[in-house]
């Protein structure tokens, strides 16, 4: 809720489990007060949905929620450019090799694209939307699993298109070294600033030593 609000970001609330005996989606809207957040039922502007991941429930009322927000707020994206957006997660598929989900955000990722994903590449062999469908191409708001990463990419790390393998290899490689070297070069200091910290928490003393060998 507060990186929402930082953010300045609409909210939409999805009560989940409401296929439960024990559901109780009004003492969670109460609740929601507490954070000055105010659904539709209470007076407010914020949508409220209820719904179950288990048995699908409510799902489709959540994205009729999502799209009556976006047509509110105009939100559009442009589709004629090359792909931009997200990596949602990834995995070693023993048989298909690195698997990427991705959400695309801005213009359009196709088969045959190369992209860099953090700091691995790839060219995309396949896409899979979220029916286990093969698609050609997936625009704005459309998440896809990529098959032909070299490496598994983090959650979280930003996707792009590239002209080319040689761009690519470029980019993906300057990160790597940047990750080397904020791994090597943080791991000192971050033992130190523990060290220092547990030694406040237990109240010790510190006694100025050097040490000849």
């Amino acid at each position: 809720i507060n990186h929402a609000k930082a953010a300045e970001v609409p909210i939409i609330v999805a009560i989940n489990k409401c296929d439960k005996p024990a559901a109780e989606p009004q003492r969670v809207k109460n609740e929601l007060l507490q954070h000055e957040i105010f659904v539709e039922d209470m007076g407010g502007d914020i949508q409220a949905v209820e719904v179950s991941a288990h048995t699908k429930e409510g799902l489709d009322k959540l994205e009729e929620a999502i799209v009556l927000q976006s047509e509110i707020l105009e939100l559009k994206a442009n589709a004629a450019r090359p792909g931009e957006g997200v990596i949602v997660e990834a995995k070693l598929d023993k048989g298909r090799g690195p698997v990427g989900t991705l959400l695309v955000q801005r213009g359009t990722l196709a088969v045959g694209d190369i992209l860099v994903a953090g700091a691995e590449w790839g060219k995309v062999r396949a896409l899979i939307n979220d029916r286990g469908e093969s698609v050609e191409s997936a625009g704005p708001s459309q998440p896809v699993e990529v098959l032909g990463l070299n490496g598994t990419p983090e959650a979280g790390d930003v996707f792009v298109v590239v002209e080319n393998e040689a761009r690519a290899r470029e980019v993906a490689d300057y990160r790597q070294r940047l990750q080397r070297d904020k791994r090597v070069g943080g791991s000192g200091r971050t033992s130190l600033d523990q060290m220092l910290t547990q030694l406040k928490e237990a109240d010790r003393q510190e006694l100025p030593i050097v040490v000849k060998s």
